[in-house]
């Protein structure tokens, strides 16, 4: 008997978007592997579903992917979830899968929702070209590489942020990017389901007074080839968001004279 695995896509908020063949795949399966096993137990217990199940994250994927693909080498099938959306995207279940293929394993897709094209498809930003950028690093340094790399991208821009995070992500947003149209949309298939079209600039300024609920989708408009070049005063401006955000009028300045035309001395004269 061949064993295989299932990538299984899960509602993102409302149950009733799993899908019959995911039902019928999660009760033919021998185990699942989930990022949560009580978020998964949820799902299954609302489904009548009764089923072994190993935890499968961030920390224990190259140990645990060991012990899967072992089990699905000796015939058994597993079906792979996340705790919303399809797993594989910004989600450790990538390794899974590329260890699969590595190994000669067959990976057979159910798929389910996925919460950066369903929030691209209700924000009404361009849909044409975009591109998934997935979650900012904490690390400061990865996170200014990661934004230095965009300040040109001019496909829309999508991102995932959780609550706690949104102030300080739309601050640095528009330290680099400047002010843009921006769509925020949150708590994507549930009750309070929710579009924000907004401006970067209106959007940090508002998440700095309310605290915002539920996992969101940023989506951001591509650079455009009319924007006007910025000016000394916006490369000072963005220089002083990054100050007024913890970093050292110093690093400031070379940040932001590094993704504009202007020189160091000028801002960090400017900043003081």
């Amino acid at each position: 008997m061949n064993g295989k695995l299932y990538v299984v896509g899960t509602p993102i908020g409302n149950l009733g978007d799993l899908s019959p063949r995911a039902v019928e795949t999660l009760e033919g399966v021998d185990f699942i592997a989930a990022e949560d096993t009580r978020v998964t137990l949820k799902l299954l217990n609302h489904f009548g579903i009764k089923k072994e199940m190993v935890n499968y994250f961030e920390h224990n994927k190259r140990e645990r992917g060991e012990v899967i693909t072992a089990r699905i080498q000796n015939g058994e099938t597993c079906a792979i979830v996340t705790d919303a959306g399809m797993p594989a995207i910004s989600d450790p279940g990538e390794d899974l899968v590329y260890l699969c293929h590595e190994r000669g394993i067959e990976v057979e897709s159910v798929p389910g929702p996925t919460a950066f094209a369903t929030a691209l498809a209700i924000s009404g930003m361009h849909t044409g070209r975009f591109t998934f950028e997935g979650f900012l690093s904490v690390n400061k340094k990865s996170r200014r590489e990661h934004l230095e790399e965009l300040v040109g991208e001019k496909r829309t821009m999508v991102f995932y942020e959780a609550p706690h995070k949104l102030s300080a992500t739309l601050d640095d947003m528009l330290a680099y990017f400047g002010d843009r149209p921006i769509a925020i949309v949150r708590e994507i298939t549930k009750i309070h389901e929710e579009v924000i079209r907004t401006t970067l600039a209106e959007a940090s300024a508002r998440y700095h007074e309310e605290k915002p609920k539920g996992e969101i989708v940023l989506i951001i408009e591509g650079k455009q080839e009319t924007e006007n070049d910025l000016t000394l005063d916006d490369a000072i401006a963005k220089a002083q968001k990054l100050v007024d955000g913890g970093m050292s009028i110093n690093a400031a300045a070379k940040e932001i004279a590094g993704v504009t035309p202007f020189k160091k001395g000028d801002i960090y004269k400017a900043l003081i």
